[in-house]
């Protein structure tokens, strides 16, 4: 590199920083313009790409890196790998980058854990367990690898040397994150073991820890914001234009509802009827409301159907993804509830599943989740309940304005009686019903979800009627939800 060259590298590094993307993006365009064969460059330039969802010149920038000779090529292979499986939906290709990462680095760590996770989305236990293992031989003190490699074991087969191994860690780790991670598989076994009041006090420190990991990025809970919100959905503040999408395809099936409702069951067994492709949990909606849609209200109410059209066919090319030949793709974004307003101007026709269950076995599961602190209401069971509350007030009024487009699909109901839970989602859907209740845990379709291995069982028949467990843990949490329809 010529002295230009390290001062122009400098200055792009200095907007990276900075997170003045679009300028760093464009500087490192100059570079490339005058010095094509700058590795480094290009590397750069892919990672912003990629932050930018400018996923396929992100990986051709990432290819020219790797033919320049890059340093430390595993690590783009890794960031190769992370974009075809969390953006593009293509494992195979996701899989293929981490062998090549692991084939030029075979202790490569992140590497491992990522492909580690990619066995456990499509269900291979074994598999996934034996990477962990082996993270764990090469680095002891590698603590996430112990905490998911805990989150593997079937309930009834463990022994008590691993929660022991559990507690153990948790004293010697010292990252707030890590120390949740560690938390929430403790209380996952000690449950399964029985130890009720152990597992309760496992998951509250594990809560008490990501809270800390967050430190100031953390935005609390707010109660009075939150059903401010609410009162300006159910105001009617998404009225307005609605796009042309009635001949689209594949046409899409939202499944909303609370974390933990059982949107991934749903899906699963939708995904086994004839014609209907499972998409997950879609960042589409979330990912366009955080950019194009901010602020919310305002941004949402001027959209002319032009761009509602457009807005649309994004969304759709994003479910062709999923599956080019399916005539139904699902989105299972479970919090798409508090879009739906907006869902009906793009899919005026868009039907929605509801995923229900018992309001204190569902927040209690949601408490016992390591979700992302960003929703802080997670980490607290009365905010909890407080969410719980305004969810479902928000569903009320939703379901009276598009009675007929929602269909409360409801957990409890279904373990009871599948064969006639499912005759009547299909029914709903105008989808054929087969008469008999698809083994989910048979599928290879991956499952991208915190809930990855309760879905894999035939039902999940221990998760209904869990709270009593706890009834003395949750006063308040069932003084909060008190009165609820």
């Amino acid at each position: 590199m010529s002295e230009a060259s390290d001062e122009l590298m400098g200055k792009a590094a200095q907007l990276r920083r900075q997170n003045q993307v679009a300028e760093a993006i464009a500087a490192y365009r100059e570079i490339l313009a005058r010095w094509p064969k700058l590795a480094d460059a290009w590397y750069n330039l892919a990672i912003l790409q990629r932050q930018t969802f400018q996923f396929d010149e992100a990986l051709a920038c990432y290819q020219k890196a790797l033919r320049l000779g890059v340093a430390r090529p595993e690590e783009v292979h890794l960031n190769r790998g992370v974009i075809f499986s969390d953006f593009l939906r293509d494992h195979a290709s996701a899989t293929a980058e981490l062998q090549q990462a692991l084939t030029l680095n075979p202790a490569y760590t992140p590497a491992l854990l990522n492909l580690a996770n990619l066995y456990e989305d499509f269900g291979k236990r074994a598999e996934a367990s034996s990477l962990y293992a082996r993270i764990l031989t090469l680095e002891p003190q590698a603590f996430e690898a112990l905490a998911r490699f805990a989150n593997l074991q079937p309930a009834g087969s463990f022994d008590d040397s691993l929660i022991k191994r559990l507690r153990e860690a948790l004293i010697t780790a010292t990252s707030m994150s890590v120390r949740a991670s560690l938390g929430f598989a403790l209380g996952r076994l000690l449950d399964a073991a029985g130890d009720y009041r152990g597992a309760f006090l496992a998951y509250t420190a594990a809560n008490q820890a990501s809270r800390a990991s967050a430190g100031a990025h953390m935005v609390p809970y707010d109660r009075a914001r939150q059903q401010a919100f609410i009162d300006r959905l159910i105001g009617g503040g998404l009225s307005g234009q609605r796009a042309n999408t009635s001949g689209s395809s594949p046409r899409p099936i939202f499944i909303v509802g609370m974390f933990r409702s059982g949107s991934t069951l749903a899906e699963q067994l939708l995904a086994a009827v004839p014609g209907v492709a499972g998409g997950g949990e879609m960042d589409f909606l979330p990912r366009l409301i955080n950019t194009e849609l901010t602020p919310f209200f305002s941004a949402s109410a001027g959209l002319a159907r032009e761009q509602l059209d457009a807005i649309a066919a994004r969304y759709t090319a994003e479910l062709l993804r999923v599956s080019a030949s399916a005539a139904y793709v699902t989105d299972k974004r479970p919090d798409n509830f508090l879009y739906i307003g907006l869902i009906k101007r793009l899919f005026p026709d868009a039907k929605i599943i509801h995923t229900t269950r018992d309001p204190l076995d569902n927040c209690l599961s949601i408490f016992f989740l390591h979700l992302d602190q960003q929703m802080s209401y997670a980490l607290n069971l009365k905010d909890i309940g407080h969410f719980y509350r305004e969810y479902r007030r928000l569903m009320a009024h939703w379901k009276s304005q598009f009675a007929g487009d929602i269909f409360d699909f409801d957990y409890d109901a279904l373990i009871k009686d599948p064969q006639r839970e499912l005759k009547a989602l299909c029914d709903f859907l105008g989808l054929p019903w087969s008469g008999q209740v698809p083994t989910v845990a048979a599928r290879s379709a991956a499952v991208k979800t915190a809930s990855v291995w309760q879905v894999r069982e035939p039902l999940y028949k221990t998760s209904s009627g869990r709270a009593q467990h706890y009834a003395d843990q949750l006063t308040e949490l069932r003084d909060e939800l008190a009165g609820l329809p």
